[in-house]
């Protein structure tokens, strides 16, 4: 998995606000918006309608919401560490304060199912959460995203 390709430094938000679930897909459309160039409603509906499927909070403080973005060119990421969890509808039923959500080109199924499993073994380590949850800028959750990748891949 190649983190640095489809995660930008400006794709990530280390002190989102959110009240519920849906303000935080705001969010993270908001920002998927201005990195990939697309209009933050036609993505923040593509969201909710793959949240209409079953939730994607997979346990443990976090949620991995994706989507298929026609005039993607390759995968593509954006990651929000919330200032207080919000409900999600979660596996476990606990608040979710760290999001990293993938964006797949239309056709990309392989890919996109690969990323999202990579992810969700990513996060599904108690010391890469704390250490996302304990990143105060977007270059601490860069590195701490990118080095990790590398050093599972060596």
């Amino acid at each position: 998995m190649d983190m640095d390709s489809w995660l930008e430094r400006s794709a990530i938000q280390v002190r989102g606000a959110a009240d519920n679930k849906r303000q935080a897909l705001a969010i993270v459309a908001e920002l998927a918006a201005r990195a990939f160039g697309f209009k933050a409603a036609q993505v923040l509906e593509l969201l909710e309608e793959r949240e209409l499927a079953g939730s994607t909070g997979v346990g443990h403080g976090v949620a991995v919401p994706h989507a298929k973005l026609a005039g993607l060119s390759q995968m593509r990421a954006v990651f929000v560490k919330l200032e207080q969890g919000v409900a999600f509808e979660a596996v476990d039923d606990k608040p979710v304060d760290l999001i990293f959500a993938l964006f797949a080109p239309l056709g990309a199924e392989t890919e996109h199912l690969r990323s999202l499993a990579k992810v969700s073994r990513l996060l599904r380590k108690p010391e890469m959460r704390e250490q996302l949850r304990n990143a105060h800028t977007a270059d601490a959750v860069y590195a701490t995203l990118v080095r990790e990748v590398e050093s599972s891949a060596a």
